[in-house]
């Protein structure tokens, strides 16, 4: 159905009769469908121009009756991480929209095995996506990807990272760079500038941490620490992934040879690792600085083991980056390219009023 702004409806009928033209070339105009003549389409738009004629896109995608698939490629995890919560949101707007026929297909990919990605990538090609969501690997392979989606004309939208010289149709995530920036200065607010050295645990697998969101938070808190306290040492602590049963191991001989470290911060969203190690110790000096509000990190800002956690709404990143696919492909939209998180900082006092979710 087809509305002017005011009250009043206007049928194809009546802008067949005011043009002067039979419906189904009023239909043809209003659809941008072929086999009118140049002569016919001036007059039909005249008209639409003449009384400010406004599509109901809603009601035109409807009848349009098409199916649409989408698909999501994403990190493998299990059920209490970060992308858990990621997933809620992408299936949450497939399901608000249920009227318009889409489908989600998501697939994982290991984060640290490129060759994982790129098999991930082609098994979700297979299936002809109309349009994908996306959160990066390495550089070079999700280059590769995304030209090939690129020269296939499927649109597509990163989510938490983005990659150089790959424009998507939108991307959702922070500005990790500023992360890491905001994250020194909150550290260091609380730590203080007679500390000498602080803790930066680190999960890692063949010499890599798990994200691209996370290298950049690294890089960020470390250009603030360079130009801000160039004296204070950053020291290490890396525990490998899939060796979970060596970390209180590990935990404990970094503080044994680092008695002096009560300041301690990490990128990943595993922060619950050190807090449940200071609590299962009752080691109650230590101040601890993570990422993401997931269910074992929040325990541990409850009982005061963790500090602080900065939050980026996975919910809202999931779900906005399958709703800007259905803005642009279904409803022919245009859609904001860049959408910055907040950098939010929850506290053991203000956490329960942080949002996760929006209809």
């Amino acid at each position: 159905m087809w509305e002017v702004h005011s009250s009043d409806k206007i049928r194809i009928k009546d802008i067949a009769q005011r043009s002067g033209v039979s419906v189904g070339t009023v239909d043809r105009v209003l659809h941008n469908r072929p086999n009118v003549s140049a002569k016919a389409r001036d007059k039909v738009e005249a008209v639409l121009k003449e009384i400010n004629y406004q599509p109901n896109i809603y009601a035109s995608a409807l009848a349009y009756n098409k199916k649409y698939t989408f698909c999501c490629l994403l990190p493998d995890h299990d059920r209490n991480a970060y992308w858990t919560q990621v997933e809620e949101g992408l299936r949450q707007c497939i399901l608000n929209r249920n009227d318009f026929h889409l489908s989600l297909t998501t697939e994982y990919y290991n984060q640290f095995d490129r060759q994982s990605f790129i098999r991930t990538a082609r098994s979700l090609l297979e299936k002809k996506p109309d349009g994908m969501v996306v959160v990066p690997q390495e550089t070079d392979v999700t280059q590769d990807f995304c030209r090939t989606l690129q020269g296939l004309h499927i649109p597509f939208v990163f989510l938490d990272s983005s990659v150089q010289d790959i424009q998507p149709l939108a991307f959702f995530g922070q500005d990790s760079l500023k992360s890491g920036h905001f994250a020194g200065r909150i550290f260091m607010m609380q730590a203080g500038k007679e500390v000498n050295r602080i803790m930066l645990m680190k999960l890692m697998s063949n010499g890599r941490v798990a994200s691209r969101q996370q290298e950049n938070r690294e890089v960020g808190f470390r250009q603030y620490m360079t130009g801000h306290y160039p004296d204070c040492e950053v020291a290490e602590l890396i525990l490998q992934i899939g060796e979970e049963k060596e970390y209180a191991r590990q935990i404990r001989t970094f503080l044994e040879k680092h008695p002096d470290v009560r300041h301690c911060i990490t990128f990943s969203s595993q922060a619950h690792i050190l807090g449940e190690y200071f609590q299962e110790n009752h080691l109650q000096d230590f101040h601890l600085f993570g990422y993401d509000m997931i269910e074992r990190n929040v325990e541990c800002l409850k009982r005061g083991s963790i500090d602080f956690l900065i939050a980026q709404h996975p919910w809202k990143q999931g779900y906005n980056s399958v709703k800007s696919l259905f803005n642009h492909i279904v409803l022919k939209k245009e859609v904001q390219q860049y959408h910055y998180m907040p950098l939010e900082l929850l506290t053991a006092e203000n956490y329960i009023y942080y949002t996760t979710d929006e209809k």
